[in-house]
C-alpha cells in the first residue's frame, strides 16, 4: 500500500502578497497593485479516425498575457514610463525615437550601445507566503508593453478615487522558480 503524504502547508495563497518589479519602469513597479500569473495554454493536435477524431496534446505553448495595473502618480512620472517605452517602440513622429530607446534600454546598461535588446525589460514578480516572506518568484523574459489604460478625468466626481492605469505587456516566457532560480 502506498504510503499517504498530506499536505504538510494547510496555508492559502493570498492575492494581497506580492511584489512586482520592472527592470526598465521602476516608478510602474513600485506603485503597482495588481498584477498576474498569465494563463498557459497548450495547443491540441486532432488525429483523425473513422469513428471519432481523437484530440492530442499539441507541441507549442501559447503564454497569455501579463497585466499590471498600478496608481498612478501626481507628475505621471510612471505613466510616462509606459507611455514613452511604447511610443519609443512605434516612434510614431520620428524615427529617432526607436534610436533613443534603444539607447537608453534597462538601468545599469551602457547608454551609449544601440542594441535591439534594449526595447525589452525583464520583470519579475515575487510571491509572498502567509509570513510576507518572498516564497517563489515568477521571472518573466523579453517584456514589451502593448497597451496602456486611458485616464478619463471627470470634474463632477464627487469623491476622490485615485487614478490607476493598467498596462498590458507581451513577453517571450516565464518561469516559476524558487528563491535560487530552480523550477519549482
Amino acid at each position: 500500500m502506498a504510503d499517504f503524504n498530506p499536505i504538510e502547508n494547510r496555508n492559502f495563497l493570498s492575492p494581497t502578497g506580492f511584489k512586482f518589479t520592472l527592470d526598465k519602469t521602476p516608478g510602474v513597479a513600485f506603485f503597482c497593485n495588481q498584477a498576474n500569473i498569465p494563463s498557459l495554454d497548450l495547443g491540441i493536435a486532432v488525429q483523425p479516425t473513422y469513428l471519432k477524431d481523437i484530440d492530442r496534446p499539441g507541441d507549442k505553448l501559447v503564454f497569455g498575457d501579463l497585466s499590471v495595473r498600478f496608481l498612478v502618480d501626481e507628475n505621471l512620472k510612471n505613466y510616462m514610463e509606459i507611455q514613452n517605452w511604447m511610443r519609443g517602440l512605434g516612434y510614431p513622429e520620428k524615427l529617432e525615437q526607436i534610436y533613443d530607446l534603444q539607447r537608453t534600454g534597462s538601468r545599469g546598461m551602457d547608454l551609449k550601445s544601440r542594441k535591439i535588446e534594449n526595447i525589452f525589460s525583464d520583470g519579475t514578480m515575487q510571491i509572498l507566503n502567509s509570513s510576507l516572506v518572498t516564497n517563489f518568484q515568477i521571472k518573466f523574459q523579453g517584456l514589451f508593453p502593448y497597451s496602456l489604460t486611458t485616464l478619463n478625468f471627470d470634474a463632477t466626481d464627487t469623491d476622490i478615487e485615485y487614478f490607476t492605469a493598467e498596462a498590458s505587456f507581451k513577453y517571450t516566457y516565464y518561469e516559476i522558480t524558487d528563491l535560487s532560480g530552480t523550477p519549482l
